[in-house]
């Protein structure tokens, strides 16, 4: 019996594995779908690891995949043998065909989590074998290993002015032609919306804050405007909170029912009466979450590109973010956040929609005396402030300042502005609703 068990092989189909690549080398556009499929440690035999991590780690920068550019990858990355030019030319020959990459790609992705449920039940047998630990710890660490299975090309870039020139004449008479006074999608912030000319096509729109200054909800009023207004797809990628919470936060600002109130359910006919009409109309709106905590960019940019009509993206938020990881084992934090911000906007420009992404600030504005933040409070990389199209920050004083004259008044502080000026706007803030408006504005019971 013990023989039986040495001799058994992991789950595992190599054949699947170079069809997979094979595909994606025949033609580049199948990685798209693949991607969304599969990840690089689905693949058993290293040698097709390698190269995925390679092929992936080029989908994530948006560079030029066929098997001339993989190879000069391969070699940048390490993953470069003696054999890697014919294995590559091999994996093309023996693929029948580039239609069934999806195909291909599931068969790996199942094989992958059968290895990973016999690892796991491994574990959880040494757990229970050697009884250390309480049964109800060894029980709950069991079921976070099963829980875990569960979660679990471009053209030439050097074009003709002329080309060029005729597409912006193109916009410049789409926006003559326009009612709107800015450029973008409206923020549904009015003064806002001038100082930064609204939500631009591809821009990536960084906003910080240091923690309760309401930066989620900022993005939800973003996300219900832009999904209302203009009738666009709204992808929101939350890393942070789950689509139920996110639903009700959004029940809060569309019904103005008081957040607390809902939270306990106690709530009044009027009240249940708005929230019914307030979720039939959030069912009329295209608004997408996806509460996966461990998503990558690469994964992002493959779901949107799937979807129709697009309007924005917002991302909750950057430090939660995991980075590619692939052929730089030994990157710090600094670095992975500097890839991440880039992969961003490199989406943003692809996707060609508006990209808004949250992130947390340093403790710095702690330990001033003026708390509000500044660009060197942004924590983790340097290169977040030069990727980014816009910076804003969120500021609140009577967070600060029991006594201050602003209370209910949020700033707006636009740090960068690659479309206009700096400078603050004031906002109204309204915590029972979790709302951000103009400041004039004003609630119609």
């Amino acid at each position: 019996m013990d023989e039986e068990l040495l001799s058994r092989q992991q789950p595992q189909s190599l054949e699947a594995e170079q069809a997979v690549l094979g595909s994606i080398l025949i033609d580049s556009r199948c990685i798209t779908e693949v991607v969304g499929v599969v990840k690089p440690e689905d693949f058993y035999l290293q040698q097709n690891r390698e190269i995925f991590e390679t092929i992936y780690t080029m989908f994530n920068f948006s560079q030029t995949i066929d098997p001339v550019t993989v190879l000069d990858k391969m070699r940048e990355l390490g993953y470069y043998h003696d054999n890697s030019r014919d294995y590559i030319l091999q994996l093309m020959q023996i693929t029948p065909t580039a239609a069934n990459a999806v195909r291909y790609a599931g068969i790996v992705r199942d094989k992958a989590m059968l290895r990973g449920l016999a690892d796991a039940a491994s574990d959880i047998s040494e757990s229970v074998y050697s009884q250390k630990g309480a049964p109800e710890d060894i029980l709950e660490d069991a079921e976070k290993k099963i829980y875990a299975l569960r979660k679990g090309e471009r053209g030439d870039s050097l074009e003709h002015i002329s080309t060029t020139l005729m597409n912006v004449f193109e916009r410049l008479n789409e926006l003559s032609q326009s009612d709107s006074a800015i450029p973008g999608l409206s923020t549904g912030m009015r003064d806002l919306d001038f100082k930064i000319n609204g939500l631009n096509r591809s821009d990536l729109l960084l906003l910080a804050a240091r923690p309760a200054m309401g930066k989620t909800a900022f993005a939800l009023n973003l996300c219900l405007n832009v999904a209302k207004k203009y009738k666009k797809t709204v992808a929101m990628f939350s890393l942070e909170m789950s689509r139920e919470q996110l639903a009700m936060r959004l029940l809060s600002i569309e019904s103005f029912v008081d957040g607390q109130k809902m939270a306990t359910g106690k709530l009044s006919e009027d009240e249940w009466s708005k929230l019914c009409m307030a979720s039939s109309a959030l069912s009329q709106t295209d608004i997408r979450v996806d509460d996966n905590p461990s998503i990558t960019v690469a994964e992002m940019n493959a779901k949107c590109r799937r979807l129709d009509n697009l309007g924005l993206v917002i991302i909750d938020y950057l430090q939660l973010m995991q980075g590619s990881g692939y052929g730089k084992g030994g990157d710090s934090r600094v670095n992975v956040v500097s890839d991440i911000s880039r992969s961003l906007k490199i989406m943003a420009k692809e996707l060609n929609v508006p990209v808004v992404c949250l992130s947390q600030l340093s403790r710095g504005p702690e330990g001033r005396t003026d708390k509000r933040p500044m660009l060197s409070d942004l924590r983790e990389s340097g290169a977040i402030e030069q990727d980014a199209d816009e910076v804003l920050f969120l500021y609140r004083d009577e967070y600060y300042n029991e006594n201050t004259e602003d209370k209910g008044i949020a700033e707006c502080i636009v740090a960068k502005n690659r479309h206009g000026e700096v400078g603050t706007v004031k906002l109204q803030w309204i915590p029972q609703y979790q709302t951000f408006s103009d400041r004039e504005w004003k609630h119609a019971e």
